[in-house]
């Protein structure tokens, strides 16, 4: 389990993680989420699944901060599963897949 702060206008990489799936629940602020072919927006006290494999994103479109908790389960819950697609940052990609880098 981890806690995710993204700043008004933020956004985190488009990426896909191959071994565990996610569940983000907003504390505060509005989420809009990228998973798969769908883009929506969340507020304070919804949450989402991220099925294993499918490409996502979250974004801050808010003023104020976005608080997050992500809860992760799966066989394998290292950084290192990680395949990314776009990331503003410019980091690598992560087991040399896709396209140009994301992360949490």
């Amino acid at each position: 389990m981890k806690r995710i702060v993204v700043k008004p206008g933020g956004r985190l990489s488009l990426q896909m993680r191959r071994h565990r799936a996610e569940h983000w629940i907003v504390m505060r602020g509005i989420a809009r989420v990228t998973r798969g072919d769908e883009c929506f927006l969340l507020s304070e006290n919804q949450s989402t699944c991220i099925p294993l494999g499918v490409t996502h994103r979250l974004e801050n479109p808010g003023k104020t901060p976005l608080e997050m908790i992500e809860v992760q389960s799966g066989g394998y819950l290292g950084e290192d599963d990680i395949v990314r697609f776009d990331d503003q940052y410019g980091r690598d990609q992560g087991n040399g897949h896709a396209g140009a880098g994301t992360s949490h």
